[in-house]
C-alpha cells in the first residue's frame, strides 16, 4: 500500500541537496511565517497551465520556457523583469508564426533562487567553504560569513518574487503584451543583429496583419488575446521547507497546491523514486516537471511517471531532457518507446543548456550555441522518427546583453565570456543568441511538418 501523502510525508525519505542550516529553531520560525502569508499563485492559474500542456502533449501546442539559471537578489529591477519578458515574447512570436500553434509560456522566474551543487563545499586557494546554493540560502561572495545559510533569505526570496509577479501580470494584461507592441520588444543591442533585424520583418508582417483585422472590426479593444497573454511562473521545488510552507489546500477542489508557482519540476539531482522531493511533489495538483539525463534507467523513467502522474493525465508531466549533444542519440530513443509502449501521456521538453556545459582554459563556465542547437536538431528528429510530438524547449536566457555563452550570430568567443560575464551560477543565452535559438527551432519543426 503506498504512503499516505502529506506535505511533510517527505522527510520520511532520504533527501537531497538540502543546506545544512545552522539554526533550526530560526528556519523553523521562518517556516511559519511563510505558511501564514497569502500565496504567491492560485490554484486555479495552476490548473489553466495544466489544461494547456494537455494541449502540448497531444501536439496542439508547444511549451516555451526560459528564465535566469538563478534569480538575484543585487538585479531586482523593473528593467531587469521586463527584459526578460520581452525576450520570451519575441521568442513566441517567432515560434507561434513557425509552427502555426499556440505557445505556452513558462518563465524561470519570481522564486528561481536555488540551486543544486555537485559538491557541497567549494574550495579556492585552499580554503574550503560551503558552496553557493543560490540566493535563497546563502551569497555568491567567497566568505565564510556570505556562504553561512540563512534562513531569512528564503523570505526575502518569497517577498521578491511576490513583487516580480506583481510586475508580470501588469505587464501581461496592462498593455506591454499587446500585439501592437511588436516592434517595442526588440531591444537596442539586438536590433543591429541578423536575427535582430529578421525579427524586425518578421514583426513588420505580423503588424500588416494586425491593420487588415482592425478594417475587420478584430482589434486589441474587443478582442482581449490580442492585448493580453497567459504567462506562467516555474522553478525547480529545491528547498522543501520552503515549498512545504507554500503549499495549500485549495478551496474549490480540496486538493494541495504549492502556491510558491504554477509549475515545480526536480532537478536532475534530486529526482530518486524512493526520494524526497519525488515523494513531495507526488502529492501536490501542479504541472509537475522532471530532468533526466544520460544516467537515467528506463526503469526510472517509468517509476516516475507512475509516482508523479498514476492516473496518466495529459499536462501532469514534464519530461525535460537533458542529455548533451554527444548523449542524446544513444538516450533518449529508448526511453521514448519505454513510455510509447505504457502508453504514456507526457510533455517532452529538451533543455539543451545542462548537458552542454564546458570549461574554458582562462577559468569561465561556458556553452556554445553550436551544441545547443545540435541537441535541439537532434530532439526533434528522433521525435519525428518515433512518430512523437517534440513539444517544448527549456532555456536558461537573459534580457541583458550579456557574453556568458559562445558562438550564435554575434559571434561570441571565448575571449570575449569576460567582457560581460555576470551569472552567479550557470552561463545564459543573451537575447540576441534566444532569438537565433528561437528562430531554428520554428524553421526545424516548420520542416518537420
Amino acid at each position: 500500500m503506498a504512503e499516505r501523502w502529506t506535505p511533510e510525508s517527505w522527510k520520511n525519505h532520504p533527501v537531497k541537496q538540502q543546506p545544512e542550516w545552522p539554526n533550526p529553531k530560526e528556519l523553523a520560525d521562518t517556516c511559519a511565517r511563510l505558511a501564514s502569508y497569502p500565496p504567491l499563485v492560485f490554484a486555479g492559474e495552476a490548473r489553466s497551465l495544466k489544461a494547456a500542456l494537455a494541449n502540448v502533449a497531444e501536439g496542439k501546442a508547444f511549451l516555451l520556457q526560459g528564465g535566469d539559471c538563478a534569480e538575484s537578489f543585487n538585479e531586482f529591477t523593473a528593467n531587469a523583469i521586463r527584459d526578460k519578458l520581452k525576450v520570451l515574447l519575441q521568442m513566441a512570436v517567432i515560434l507561434t508564426h513557425g509552427l502555426g500553434k499556440p505557445i505556452v509560456k513558462v518563465g524561470r522566474i519570481a522564486g528561481q533562487f536555488a540551486k543544486p551543487r555537485s559538491s557541497p563545499m567549494e574550495t579556492k586557494d585552499g580554503v574550503s567553504l560551503p558552496s553557493f546554493r543560490g540566493e535563497a540560502v546563502n551569497a555568491s561572495d567567497f566568505s565564510e560569513e556570505a556562504r553561512q545559510p540563512d534562513p531569512s533569505r528564503l523570505e526575502r526570496a518569497y517577498f521578491q518574487s511576490a513583487s516580480t509577479l506583481n510586475l508580470l501580470r501588469a505587464f501581461t494584461s496592462g498593455g506591454f503584451a499587446d500585439l501592437k507592441q511588436v516592434h517595442t520588444w526588440n531591444q537596442d543591442f539586438v536590433a543591429a543583429s541578423p536575427q535582430g533585424q529578421r525579427y524586425a520583418k518578421l514583426a513588420d508582417q505580423l503588424s500588416d496583419n494586425l491593420r487588415f483585422m482592425e478594417v475587420l472590426g478584430i482589434n486589441s479593444g474587443n478582442t482581449p488575446i490580442l492585448r493580453e497573454i497567459e504567462y506562467y511562473t516555474s522553478h525547480e521545488a529545491l528547498i522543501l521547507e520552503y515549498e512545504t510552507a507554500l503549499t495549500r489546500i485549495d478551496s474549490l477542489t480540496g486538493r494541495h497546491y504549492d502556491c510558491s508557482a504554477h509549475m515545480l519540476w526536480i532537478g536532475e539531482r534530486t529526482r530518486q523514486p524512493d526520494g524526497a522531493h519525488v515523494e513531495f511533489l507526488r502529492g501536490v495538483h501542479n504541472p509537475i516537471g522532471v530532468k533526466i539525463g544520460p544516467e537515467i534507467s528506463v526503469d526510472d523513467v517509468l517509476t516516475l511517471a507512475s509516482r508523479l502522474n498514476p492516473g496518466n493525465e495529459p499536462g501532469r508531466l514534464t519530461l525535460i531532457c537533458r542529455f548533451g549533444h554527444s548523449k542524446i542519440g544513444g538516450c533518449l530513443p529508448r526511453i521514448i518507446n519505454a513510455c510509447k509502449s505504457e502508453g504514456l501521456k507526457i510533455v517532452w521538453s529538451c533543455d539543451p543548456m545542462h548537458g552542454n556545459t564546458y570549461g574554458t582554459p582562462n577559468g569561465f563556465k561556458t556553452r556554445s550555441i553550436n551544441h545547443i542547437m545540435s541537441e535541439l536538431e537532434q530532439f526533434f528528429a528522433i521525435h519525428r522518427a518515433e512518430g512523437t510530438w517534440p513539444g517544448g524547449v527549456h532555456f536558461e536566457l537573459t534580457g541583458g546583453n550579456v557574453t556568458e555563452c559562445v558562438g550564435g550570430s554575434q559571434e561570441v568567443r571565448e575571449e570575449h565570456l569576460e567582457n560581460c560575464y555576470q551569472t552567479t551560477c550557470d552561463p545564459r543565452l543573451n537575447a540576441a543568441q534566444s532569438l537565433d535559438v528561437a528562430f531554428l527551432v520554428a524553421e526545424t519543426l516548420r520542416q518537420m511538418g
